[in-house]
């Protein structure tokens, strides 16, 4: 069996993801977001606004400074290529996967969050209701469709209506689907309104045959991984994940092999190679599927790494919103940010260096400044606050003024 080294394998995650590809010259067009989407599979969509949407990052940390648009254009315009559903958590997935969810749409009893489910027990007379406004009425968000239903308040963070619920059900079993997002908020419509017809009209595929689709596409995006970590990906479920994995390695279509530290085995494309170049100089969202697997990124780069929103900031060690910054094969540094859109400033609460990359601490605050004031262009900001906290503060506040 062939054994990697843990710096082979990041490599490989590496160009798997994109970062060995430099970002365009020109102003990126659909072109190169299809790329991205290559790599990437998915883009998370999460509601966190304190930089930026989450589904718009993964793009600008591969591409730079790219038009806003094109992800739009991709996933509400008429003649679109990208559709909202359940992938890693929500998702805007490409029109091509949708034969490969229809298992999950028609399993989503086993998925829907108890207030759906209760919804439906409850009141099924709702959903038939709702269905038939947009229908005839055409789509309609969930406050255009509300009359007052009761709210569910058990449900932490959230307080939905049971119309809420109604509709999160139907957009999970594929009766619905989301046709666009006016301020993020979800417009719903009937699925077949929303899929391109070829999509919409494909034979759904066979439950066991859309799990070795599934994980086959997660290799192809990890670029070398473990089973865990293939599953991830499309949060597939454990038994049905390792049987699709066991007939891809038997088959030939993926390889088993061994990574130096790593506790299990792991899997590969055949015939992948390990990349010797790495342009990358890009901020990681914390939604990004680089990163998301926490666990994954200590392995691979020694990089623990969270979320710390819903950690009391008393408590915090680095930050509200934390992005890890990629240079080269590296994750050399992490800095908290957040958009003070009122004021038009990219707001640095705190930038560090991670203690275990040696390197030139004023050439890393130099790549870091570059990479800061793209993405407040990006953002429409004007300027870049200097960092208030944090071991590169001193450093990337000279970097920032030069």
């Amino acid at each position: 069996m062939t054994t990697l080294t843990n710096t082979q394998a990041r490599r490989i995650v590496l160009a798997a993801q994109g970062f060995t590809v430099a970002r365009p010259s020109s102003t990126p067009n659909l072109r190169h977001l299809r790329r991205v989407l290559g790599h990437t599979q998915l883009f998370q969509v999460d509601s966190v606004y304190v930089l930026e949407r989450a589904h718009y990052l993964p793009a600008y940390s591969r591409l730079g400074a790219y038009p806003h648009e094109l992800v739009d254009r991709a996933a509400y315009q008429p003649v679109r290529e990208l559709f909202e559903y359940w992938g890693h958590a929500a998702s805007l997935l490409p029109v091509e996967l949708y034969p490969l969810m229809r298992w999950r749409m028609d399993a989503a009893e086993q998925h829907a969050w108890a207030g759906m489910v209760r919804v439906v027990t409850e009141n099924p007379g709702l959903v038939d209701k709702l269905y038939r406004r947009i229908e005839v009425e055409g789509g309609m968000t969930a406050r255009q469709l509300d009359d007052g239903a009761p709210r569910d308040k058990n449900q932490w963070g959230w307080n939905w209506t049971d119309t809420k619920h109604a509709l999160e059900w139907m957009f999970r079993s594929g009766r619905i689907s989301v046709a666009a997002r006016p301020g993020f908020e979800r417009v719903y419509d009937l699925t077949e309104r929303v899929i391109p017809k070829e999509h919409y009209e494909a034979p759904a595929v066979d439950r066991a045959e859309a799990h070795r689709h599934l994980m086959l596409r997660s290799v192809k995006a990890l670029g070398v991984a473990t089973e865990v970590d293939l599953r991830d990906y499309f949060r597939l479920a454990p038994g049905e994940a390792r049987t699709a994995l066991a007939e891809l390695v038997a088959e030939g279509s993926v390889d088993q092999v061994e990574v130096t530290g790593w506790d299990r085995p792991a899997y590969l494309l055949p015939g992948t190679t390990v990349p010797r170049r790495f342009p990358a100089h890009a901020l990681i969202s914390p939604f990004d599927p680089l990163v998301w697997h926490r666990d994954r990124t200590q392995r691979l780069w020694d990089f623990f790494y969270r979320i710390e929103i819903y950690v009391p900031r008393a408590k915090r060690v680095h930050g509200y919103y934390v992005l890890p910054f990629l240079w080269g094969e590296h994750l050399a540094a992490r800095v908290d940010l957040k958009a003070d859109r009122k004021a038009g400033v990219l707001q640095v609460p705190a930038a560090w260096q991670e203690a275990r990359f040696a390197t030139d601490r004023e050439e890393l605050a130099e790549a870091l400044a570059a990479e800061l004031i793209t993405l407040a262009n990006w953002l429409g900001l004007s300027a870049v606050t200097p960092p208030e906290a944090g071991d590169l503060k001193e450093p990337l506040t000279r970097a920032l003024r030069a």
